[in-house]
C-alpha cells in the first residue's frame, strides 16, 4: 500500500509488465470477469440490436487486455485503442499480426457469445479485429489525448474504460479527470461500460508497483453522473463475485449506461 501521493506522471509505466499482467490475469477466464462480460454484453447487445448501424469505438486505457474491444467488435468499423504503457503497446501490437489475438483470448469471445446478438455474427472475429483494431499511444492526462478525443469526439459512438482512472494515481482529483476524459470523448448517447477496482491499495505487473485511488461506488457514481445521469441510463453496481484476483481490494465496480445528450456547458473539462 503507498503511503505517499503518487501522480499519474510519476508512476512508473516503462517497466509495467504485460506478459506476467496477461498471465496473471486473462491467461484464463476468472469469475470476475465472466461476471463483467455478462452485464456487458447485454448492455451491448440490447442497444445495438435497437440501433444496428456500424459504429467507431474507443477503449481508453486500453493496457492488455482485449474483452473490452471484443465487446465492441461486432458493431464497429473502427476501434481505437489508446494505451500509455511502452510494454502495453506493444502486446497490443502484437494482437493485430497475421495470426490476430492470442488463443486465450477465445474464451472470452465465447463468454460474450452467451449474448444472442453477439451469437448471430458471422464473420471471424480474429479477421475482423485485424481489420477494424488500431492501437495509438497517448496518455489519458496529456493534452495530446484530449485533442484526440475532442478531435473525434462526434464520432466514438461506444466505449469502454477498464481499471484505468482509479489505477493510475492516488489522487482523487486525477481519477475525476480520467473519467471525465473518457466520457467527454463519446457522442451524446453513445452506449458506454467502465470497470473499477474498489479500495484498491494498488497493485504489481511484474516487480513493478502501481499506484491507486481508494474510490467506492459513491466516487464512481458521482464522477459519472455529470455525463449520464441527466439521460436517466447510468447504472453503477459492485460485482457479486466473492472470489478476489488479487489482494489490497474490496471488490470491483461495474459503470455503464448511455452518453448526455445535453450542453457540454455545465460538466467538468477533462
Amino acid at each position: 500500500m503507498l503511503d505517499e501521493v503518487v501522480l499519474n506522471e510519476q508512476a512508473p509505466w516503462s517497466e509495467f509488465d504485460s506478459d506476467a499482467y496477461v498471465a496473471g490475469n486473462y491467461h484464463e477466464l476468472q469469475a470476475a470477469d465472466a461476471e463483467i462480460i455478462s452485464i456487458m454484453r447485454d448492455h451491448f447487445g440490447g442497444y445495438f440490436a435497437e440501433h444496428p448501424d456500424p459504429v467507431i469505438g474507443v477503449d481508453v486505457g486500453a493496457g492488455a487486455n482485449l474483452y473490452p474491444a471484443l465487446a465492441m467488435l461486432p458493431w464497429c468499423k473502427e476501434i481505437t485503442l489508446f494505451e500509455h504503457a511502452p510494454r502495453n503497446l506493444a502486446y497490443l501490437t502484437r494482437q493485430l499480426e497475421p495470426e490476430s489475438y492470442d488463443k486465450n483470448w477465445d474464451q472470452f469471445w465465447e463468454a460474450l457469445r452467451e449474448n444472442r446478438e453477439y451469437a448471430e455474427f458471422k464473420g471471424d472475429p480474429r479477421e475482423r479485429f485485424r481489420e477494424v483494431v488500431r492501437v495509438a499511444p497517448a496518455n489519458i492526462l496529456a493534452s495530446d489525448l484530449g485533442e484526440q478525443l475532442r478531435e473525434k469526439r462526434e464520432a466514438w459512438s461506444v466505449g469502454t474504460m477498464f481499471f484505468v482512472a482509479e489505477s493510475m494515481t492516488t489522487e482523487e482529483e486525477e481519477f475525476r479527470r480520467g473519467v471525465a476524459c473518457f466520457m467527454r470523448a463519446l457522442a451524446p448517447g453513445a452506449p458506454f461500460f467502465a470497470a473499477f477496482m474498489e479500495h484498491s491499495e494498488g497493485y504489481h505487473a511484474g516487480d513493478a508497483f502501481f499506484p491507486a485511488c481508494d474510490v467506492g461506488e459513491s466516487e464512481v457514481l458521482e464522477s459519472l453522473e455529470p455525463f449520464a445521469g441527466k439521460s436517466g441510463t447510468l447504472h453503477v453496481r459492485r460485482l457479486r463475485t466473492p472470489v478476489k484476483v488479487r489482494a489490497g481490494y474490496s471488490g470491483m465496480i461495474v459503470a455503464y449506461g448511455r452518453r448526455n445528450s445535453d450542453s457540454d456547458d455545465d460538466i467538468p473539462e477533462c
